[in-house]
């Protein structure tokens, strides 16, 4: 996969297939796009997404809500997948103020559009003039195909970015995953915390999730925790350690089961795969640790089981 930083000083020589968006979590919906353009590669099309550094709700709404990915994760998940080019660009007064009709353009002269796909829902130009309708009435002046896929839909709503946000602030990891068509993970560097878990006997990892990653509810989790090209099972959990701690800094604290090793350093990949209880704060340092043994047990289970 090409990754290009900007979109205006871009030009291809290659005809593309192409999609627009923020692409925030990179979903099912998000999926069905970008599989939609690499499929074209076989009609001799190069796939070509075009995304955002920042969500067009900052610029609008002025809106700093953290996303359910970093840029990074979504650059690594679209490479898998075989596409051609990743534009990733500013969402600026520049792009904001362009005509819906001049970014059709745009994409047709310089980077030979001849194919695009888009959500129903899909706004695009000033003022998010542009939409479907004017798509398909363009497109055969402007010499390129387009296709319009409808909006998956799961307990009678459209799978979102919003929607999942909104459950994950819930801790309904198991929603949150069916949505994503992936589960739910948070990636970073294993750094030094507290070493209470060492004192009591139970040893945890730590990592600092991105300030403009969201993380799901408060609370404990049962997770995965990928590393050296195996994947461990674990109990994690997100917040700020209020039985330990009177800072309000968040967290990402992880018990590996049946693992002893020094990760200080390392990157990690931990997965959430079922909410366990709330965060709590405990009276004393033993009544931490009853709970924690306890939650070692369920998630030990929750594995034995699967």
């Amino acid at each position: 996969m090409e990754y290009l930083h900007s979109l205006f000083d871009t030009k291809l020589d290659c005809d593309t297939a192409i999609t627009v968006g923020k692409f925030d979590g990179v979903h099912r919906g998000h999926h069905l796009l970008a599989s939609d353009i690499i499929s074209k590669n076989n009609e001799g099309l190069a796939s070509c997404m075009i995304t955002f550094t920042n969500s067009p709700r900052q610029v609008i709404n002025d809106d700093n809500s953290p996303s359910l990915i970093t840029n990074k994760e979504r650059m690594y998940m679209l490479e898998q997948g075989g596409l051609n080019y990743l534009i990733e660009c500013p969402f600026d007064e520049r792009l904001m103020n362009t005509e819906a009709f001049d970014f059709i353009k745009f994409l047709c002269d310089n980077l030979n559009m001849k194919y695009m796909v888009s959500g129903s829902d899909f706004t695009f130009g000033k003022y998010g003039a542009g939409n479907t309708s004017m798509l398909k009435d363009i497109s055969k002046d402007l010499g390129f195909e387009y296709k319009e896929i409808k909006k998956i839909q799961i307990n009678d709503r459209d799978i979102s970015s919003t929607y999942i946000r909104e459950e994950l602030k819930e801790g309904h990891i198991g929603i949150v995953n069916e949505m994503l068509g992936y589960d739910y993970f948070v990636w970073g560097e294993v750094v030094h915390g507290a070493h209470l878990g060492t004192k009591i006997g139970i040893p945890t990892i730590n990592i600092m999730p991105s300030a403009l990653k969201l993380v799901p509810k408060f609370g404990v989790y049962v997770t995965t925790i990928d590393f050296d090209g195996r994947i461990y099972h674990g109990v994690t959990n997100v917040g700020t350690k209020p039985s330990v701690s009177d800072k309000k800094i968040v967290g990402i604290e992880t018990h590996i089961l049946d693992y002893k090793g020094d990760l200080y350093g390392k990157y990690v990949k931990v997965t959430f795969k079922a909410f366990l209880r709330p965060e709590m704060k405990f009276g004393s340092v033993d009544e931490l640790k009853a709970q924690m043994a306890k939650d070692k047990i369920i998630a030990k289970d929750y594995f034995n089981k699967g």
